[in-house]
């Protein structure tokens, strides 16, 4: 029986995904397919409005097993075992309908920051390390990492974060904008979940097609963002959750979006 290194507990309408490989949860092959999994349960589940994506143990993930490698030096069986599968994963997280939060404890490095760009919002501890240094093996990050960075940081300072190897501090990710937040040491969770818990306040269909936008927003051109801008608000203002809201704000009420 395999080992569940990717855990889901659900609490209201937040769900909370575990990377459980302690202690540095480094990134293995059968994880890929556990997470996918939990997302594809999650995808189907309505009373789940927000995810926060977490890490158990020391750090919230170091990046790839590195003793897995040996298998990968055959042409084509990086891409075979591991990189396609994984590729389609994290994009499947990046796109995925519902707001995600990334809670980042320890480290992010490599794989591990890949994942984490892969969510919404990234809230890290104030004595956080981030790096990519995946060139110090003789390859590159391979899941997303040059052009999820290049979207959050510009081309620049990925190329010093990647092509350096040297790992930066929360303060320096934050003023870079490689994530969202810092918080004091061990109020990491509490922090992701109070955005969760905010963010699934939200109508659900209205937040699900916006984020859709910005993620198409340096992937189409405007002439097809406004098209799909006009349909997805031609739904929104149809929606039952713009009725409520019209209502609660005439009412002088917090809007109860999604009960229908």
């Amino acid at each position: 029986m395999i080992e569940p290194y990717v855990e889901l507990a659900v609490h209201d309408s937040i769900a909370t995904i575990t990377l459980n490989n302690p202690p540095l949860n480094v990134f293995k092959i059968e994880m890929t397919g556990q997470l996918d999994r939990i997302l594809e349960g999650l995808r189907r589940n309505d009373e789940v409005r927000a995810i926060v994506l977490k890490g158990a143990g020391r750090a919230f993930c170091a990046g790839s097993d590195i003793s897995e490698f040996d298998a990968f030096h055959e042409p084509g069986k990086v891409v075979e075992l591991k990189l396609l599968r994984q590729n389609a994963v994290f994009e499947k997280l990046a796109t995925f309908p519902k707001p995600v939060v990334a809670a980042i404890h320890g480290l992010a490095y490599g794989g591990g920051l890949e994942i984490a760009m892969c969510c919404d919002l990234i809230v890290a501890e104030e004595d956080c390390r981030f790096a990519m240094p995946e060139m110090r093996l003789g390859v590159f990050p391979s899941s997303g990492g040059p052009y999820r960075t290049v979207r959050r940081i510009g081309p620049a300072r990925t190329k010093q974060l990647i092509f350096l190897t040297e790992p930066v501090d929360a303060q320096t990710a934050f003023a870079w904008g490689l994530i969202d937040r810092v918080v004091p040491k061990d109020d990491v969770v509490n922090s992701a979940q109070a955005l969760a818990a905010e963010m699934s306040k939200r109508p659900p269909q209205a937040l699900s097609l916006c984020k859709a936008l910005i993620g198409e927003a340096t992937r189409l051109s405007t002439a097809e963002l406004i098209s799909r801008s006009l349909d997805a608000s031609d739904q929104v203002f149809a929606s039952a959750d713009c009725e409520e809201g019209v209502r609660a704000f005439f009412a002088k009420q917090e809007p109860n979006f999604g009960m229908n």
